[in-house]
């Protein structure tokens, strides 16, 4: 067979911005909704960081009417002078990757836009973007389509277009709808993330606007209390067991600030942030702190006489049950795994962080004995759980085959190659005999279950283990459970790389994937944090034309869509439930890696997951309700 040529002609480069165009999930982390704000959060962050400077002291952000952004902030603003490579600095910023301010510590001590790419990638990303800027008494503007200059500059410089005693920046962009799926922006995102900036920077102001409603929306973000105040407003449902705990240090240039607080819940929710960017996978500052606070508490339990010399020592799940916290650092030159900054990883924050915590919260404690007695105490009951649970798991999770199941549990693939395999999660009998008829045996194994598995978010820990279908499931991922006061679950014994949950396209299909979802985020998470569980997403039609080829349809906007384009009469099949389709059907529809659809669960802000799981899946029904008003315009029905 003749071999496609291969030669220096093959070799492409992207100039410019193109780059981004071409890969803008590289540079936002996808090109969903969650990439979408993530462009406001890149200009946000440059106005955070002219605040962390000591020149801006107020952010304005609007949701236009037209679907656009608008940022803007009292700074300095960008500069507009002659660069040396002959244009105006801030045209340099804007067309040019890794141009920015942010590489020495001359312009900024810290900040949490260190790549030089967030402006330029906004930019290469929006159908339209307009900068103003407001210095040396002068107001210039530049205007951009798609990442290219619509001005012409004047020597190489912006020409003023009026005057004022103002100093600031205005950028107005518009996404691009040629590159993401939607273009709306999810102002419930937008406000938690300004509204975290706001408790991380006490000293600032921040006015939101949405004009894109009947009603424009106005919130004032302003937290003069500081972090103390995030961890007020995270416990305010909760019932305290400690007071709010907050210190504060600087080590090698190393600023860290830290606010705790103990509630009568376990489970923790620590939250960690390096230049005000939010740390979803956390990072060296979370694990110097957690290490640190551990190792203090062991030693004060020793030295109370609560843990004996032969006693184990807490483990810092123990330690940290019950236990809210905020983990705040600024750093000179920080470094993250990936664009979007989700993991800090500077060893020397580890090193800075266990040094003030252990200098703050030892000199803490020592003149609050009785609250460091209830700290240790809700360690002991959390180890006693712990205890109690590892035995009954010993007991329910006896061993089992993860081979084929005569009585129609796991139909187990071929291969153990976990790089490799898949495991769907099918409900039904018939749905489950289908799939396993239409899988490919060596590498994608079918577990079926039974109807909707328990809600854990309302369960006791026993009836959650005693459970038949989740023990089936932990038993054949392998890797374990993590109930919350230990952690024997191992992500690296995972015999499957993806976790499908294959479940009808209707409201009793939507409600076994939330439980599912409940399930693996409360006991599982690393799953989802590391990517391995995605929703199948079968068609709800099949049209048949009187002539021309079959087609399966996804969703109605392709109905639509299709029935506007088709010349000719045409069959519809409406699809309620995989059980109606054969096995052929399922496999080029469903299971076949080339042609299938699915969707990869991620989680952008864990603290909002757990609250959102909490209210949606909890016992307290007047919150419920009230969200499900409220929100009951975004309903999809199943009609």
């Amino acid at each position: 067979m003749a071999q496609d040529k291969y030669d220096a002609s093959s070799i492409t480069v992207l100039e410019g911005l193109e780059a981004v165009r071409v890969r803008p999930g590289m540079y936002i982390g996808s090109v969903t909704t969650k990439g979408l704000n993530h462009l406001i959060y890149e200009i946000v962050d440059n106005s955070v960081d002219e605040h962390l400077a000591g020149y801006c002291d107020v952010i304005n952000v609007t949701l236009e009417k037209d679907g656009s952004c608008t940022v803007s902030d009292n700074g300095r603003g960008i500069p507009v002078g002659m660069h040396e490579k002959g244009i105006s600095a801030e045209r340099l910023v804007f067309t040019t990757l890794h141009a920015g301010g942010k590489f020495d510590n001359n312009a900024y001590k810290t900040s949490g836009g260190l790549h030089g790419v967030g402006s330029s990638v906004v930019n290469a990303l929006s159908e339209h973007l307009t900068v103003t800027v407001k210095s040396g008494g002068h107001i210039y503007q530049d205007t951009y389509s798609r990442g290219i200059p619509t001005m012409d500059l004047v020597d190489g410089l912006l020409p003023s277009i009026g005057k004022t005693k103002e100093t600031g920046t205005t950028i107005n962009f518009l996404p691009d709808n040629t590159i993401f799926d939607r273009t709306r922006f999810a102002e419930a995102d937008v406000k938690n993330r300004l509204h975290d900036t706001a408790y991380l920077n006490p000293n600032l102001t921040i006015n939101y606007k949405d004009l894109r409603g009947a009603e424009p929306e106005e919130v004032i973000f302003h937290e003069p209390d500081g972090i103390a105040g995030f961890i007020k407003a995270m416990n305010a449902n909760s019932e305290a067991v400690s007071e709010i705990v907050y210190f504060s240090g600087e080590y090698e240039n190393i600023f860290v600030e830290c606010a705790f607080q103990y509630v009568n819940e376990f489970h923790e929710n620590v939250l960690g942030y390096c230049n005000n960017i939010y740390n979803s996978e956390g990072g060296t500052h979370l694990t110097g702190f957690k290490s640190q606070f551990t190792s203090i508490i062991n030693s004060y339990a020793h030295e109370l006489g609560i843990l004996k010399e032969k006693d184990a020592n807490f483990t810092g799940s123990d330690v940290r049950n019950g236990m809210t916290a905020v983990i705040s650092i600024k750093h000179p030159d920080p470094r993250f795994e990936g664009q979007t900054k989700t993991k800090l990883d500077n060893q020397d924050a580890s090193k800075a962080v266990s040094k003030v915590t252990n200098d703050e919260v030892t000199r803490y404690f020592d003149r609050n004995l009785e609250m460091l007695k209830n700290i240790i105490g809700c360690a002991e009951k959390a180890a006693r759980i712990r205890k109690s649970e590892e035995k009954a798991k010993t007991n329910l999770l006896t061993k089992q085959k993860y081979s084929f199941d005569s009585n129609g549990k796991l139909a187990n693939c071929i291969s153990k190659d976990a790089s490799k395999c898949e495991i769907f999660i099918v409900e039904g009998d018939s749905a489950g005999g289908s799939a396993k008829m239409a899988r490919d045996r060596n590498y994608q194994a079918i577990l079926p279950i039974r109807g909707k598995i328990l809600n854990v978010e309302k369960a006791s820990m026993d009836k959650i283990l005693a459970n038949a279908e989740i023990k089936t499931m932990i038993n054949s991922f392998g890797c374990g459970f993590s109930e919350g006061y230990g952690n024997d679950f191992d992500i690296t014994k995972l015999r499957y790389d993806k976790i499908v949950i294959m479940a009808d396209a209707d409201v009793d299909g939507a409600h076994i994937s939330t439980l599912l979802l409940t399930l693996f985020y409360r006991f599982m998470p690393q799953l989802i944090f590391e990517g391995h569980v995605y929703i199948a997403m079968p068609p709800l039609y099949k049209v048949i034309p009187s002539k021309g080829k079959e087609e399966y349809l996804y969703d109605d906007k392709s109905l639509e869509k299709y029935r506007k384009n088709h010349k000719g009469s045409f069959t519809l099949q409406r699809y309620k439930g995989l059980g109606e389709m054969d096995a052929e059907q399922l496999w080029e529809t469903t299971l076949d890696p080339e042609r299938r659809m699915m969707k990869q669960v991620e989680i952008e802000d864990a603290r909002n997951a757990s609250e959102m799981t909490e209210l949606l899946m909890g016992t307290d029904v007047p919150p419920r309700r009230a969200f499900l008003y409220e929100h009951a315009q975004d309903a999809n029905l199943d009609v």
